[in-house]
């Protein structure tokens, strides 16, 4: 992947390039972009898909240290790497916990659409068991470099305390071993990912939410029909507040619906960006 210095730090990101409607992909905690892989080789024909992987634990270069890492400071690295990638009428896409609704209400400038798929919103913070053992672990001394263990064993990973929170079918190992090594092996990064869980305001998306009434472009909210830790309600509710928002659920598939049903997920986006 081709990497950009930002203010932040060192970020690397996927761009399959090429001169169609932009599309930027958001990855939540201990993920990477390639948990975008199968909706980013259905989309790249025709779109060009940006994929960061941002500083969520599964980042392979650490930030700079004295860099206050924080929600606030992604938002402002989301938007950094916008500019400086000179992105004009993007579809912003999040899923999970990627920081796009603060993203639509502080920089707009540069987006077109808004997607929000099966994610963090309103008070649901930590979510479900997997966002409460997480919080757990980074107050804890040593609790992160323990989780990434446990996460790790191969017997565990369908546990509802992992990855069997976020999807109905297992996500092939190769995949979950590159999403966890960063955590396992760099203190650095592990030091990333406690002092941004840490910064975690439970007020933000609240106060997103509000900011989401004034978001005046198309807007799309796939939520999944399984989801074990976003409510199908608050999808309905962010679908409502938009002003152009419409609602669509995904069925067999929980969280990560990029994971359980990429087919599905590409047609709703390319169909979303074709028609507005």
């Amino acid at each position: 992947m081709p990497e950009i210095e930002l203010s932040a730090g060192t970020i690397a990101y996927e761009d399959t390039g090429g001169p169609g409607p932009v599309v930027v992909l958001l990855h939540g905690l201990v993920h990477d972009a390639t948990v975008w892989r199968a909706v980013t080789t259905r989309l790249a024909p025709d779109h060009r898909v940006i994929a960061p992987t941002l500083p969520y634990g599964s980042h392979r270069t650490a930030m700079r240290p004295g860099v206050p890492l924080s929600p606030d400071t992604v938002i402002d690295l989301i938007a950094e790497l916008l500019d400086r990638l000179d992105l004009r009428e993007v579809t912003l896409v999040e899923s999970d916990c990627g920081r796009a609704q603060t993203v639509a209400v502080r920089h707009p400038g540069r987006l077109a659409r808004l997607v929000l798929i099966s994610c963090e919103a309103f008070d649901n913070y930590p979510p479900g068991a997997p966002g409460k053992m997480i919080a757990l672990a980074c107050r804890a001394p040593g609790g992160v470099t323990l989780m990434a263990k446990v996460l790790g064993l191969k017997a565990l990973r369908r546990l509802p305390v992992g990855i069997g929170a976020l999807t109905r079918r297992p996500v092939p190992d190769v995949i979950v071993d590159g999403w966890l090594r960063p955590l396992r092996t760099d203190p650095a990064v592990r030091a990333d990912f406690r002092r941004y869980n840490l910064a975690v305001r439970e007020d933000e998306l609240l106060k997103a939410a509000d900011g989401l009434r004034s978001f005046d472009r198309p807007a799309l909210v796939v939520w999944a029909a399984d989801d074990l830790m976003m409510p199908r309600a608050h999808g309905r509710r962010l679908a409502a507040l938009l002003p152009r928002g419409r609602y669509v659920e995904i069925a067999d598939s929980r969280t990560l619906i990029a994971e359980d049903q990429p087919e599905r997920l590409a047609d709703e986006l390319r169909a979303f960006v074709a028609e507005n």
